[in-house]
């Protein structure tokens, strides 16, 4: 069996799972740095999706990464699709909390009234680009991953 490039055990995955952690801990971060989030529930949707991300990339990408040092690729079907749903369901979320947070600074940009300082909203701006970037990625684990399981 050929491996899938971005297939749970290659080092492609492990890119994947590491982009996913940096980009969901940036969009963490940014969101974090204002003190203001809490006063908006998407802010705080995409602070408790971005706090289920980090985790889950995170423990793939050790998981990929001692694949990769002892090139041994899972492949446990049982174990492949809980990845799987893992990913669809985070990606879901994930999705859901960076456009709830877009169209949130786009209606305090857009208001007649200042409700959003500006040095707020280009955090909250960055904080959802980087949700969406972490979407992006999770996604595409959760194809590569889908690829590879009837085969298996």
């Amino acid at each position: 069996m050929d491996d899938v490039p971005g297939s749970v055990g290659t080092s492609a995955s492990f890119s994947l799972r590491l982009g996913q952690t940096i980009f969901s801990s940036a969009s963490l971060l940014f969101m974090s740095l204002g003190v203001e989030f809490y006063s908006y529930t998407a802010f705080c949707y995409l602070v408790t999706i971005m706090g289920l991300a980090i985790p889950w990339s995170f423990t793939l990408a050790v998981v990929d990464g001692y694949s990769v040092l002892v090139k041994c690729p899972i492949r446990q079907p049982g174990m492949l699709l809980i990845i799987v749903l893992g990913d669809w369901v985070l990606s879901t979320l994930t999705l859901a909390a960076a456009c709830s947070t877009a169209s949130v600074v786009d209606l305090l940009l857009r208001a007649d009234g200042s409700y959003c300082p500006p040095k707020f909203c280009s955090r909250y701006q960055i904080s959802a680009a980087m949700a969406f970037l972490s979407w992006f990625l999770t996604m595409a684990s959760s194809l590569f991953n889908l690829w590879l399981l009837p085969s298996l």
